[in-house]
């Protein structure tokens, strides 16, 4: 496996992957799906603000997986936001670990002293992936409705940096 930076060219890859994760449901807060016009502009808004990373398979280059760092309105700037999506069925092969290596290393120099994950709580295999990672319970949002309105508490995870 190969971790590197994300560039325009892996919008398409990096579509279908979330895509196909939104469709399966209960993993996301996403429930729409994203084109690949809007995944390369998700990629050039993070250009300087933020940072993307993308694990490959080192024969054939496919993305595996991928995880974003960003500020969030809702956040001090000095927090940044993660997310981190994985091909389905490509769990517990260490993508998470190799992609979490590259942005915690890419946090400071981004101005993060901190690292905040949102999970949703019916998403176990999330919340037991930021644990690993050493992230700690900050609070939960109860009851936050997804697009379609269903209820679903969201479980702050941080982790300091310094």
């Amino acid at each position: 496996m190969i971790v590197r930076t994300v560039t325009a060219s892996d919008a398409a890859e990096m579509a279908a992957l979330l895509n196909e994760i939104i469709r399966i449901g209960g993993t996301t807060s996403r429930q729409k799906e994203w084109s690949v016009e809007a995944t390369k502009a998700f990629i050039e808004s993070l250009t300087t603000t933020g940072c993307i990373h993308v694990a490959c398979d080192k024969a054939t280059g496919d993305v595996l997986g991928y995880q974003s760092l960003e500020v969030h309105t809702d956040l001090p700037k000095t927090i940044g936001d993660i997310a981190t999506f994985s091909k389905v069925g490509g769990t517990k092969r260490g993508i998470g670990t190799a992609l979490f290596a590259a942005t915690r290393a890419a946090a400071p120099a981004l101005g993060f002293n901190e690292i905040n994950a949102n999970i949703r709580a019916d998403n176990t295999g999330g919340l037991a992936y930021y644990s690993k990672m050493g992230f700690q319970d900050h609070s939960v949002d109860k009851g936050k409705p997804l697009d379609d309105g269903t209820p679903v508490d969201r479980i702050s995870k941080r982790l300091k940096l310094t």
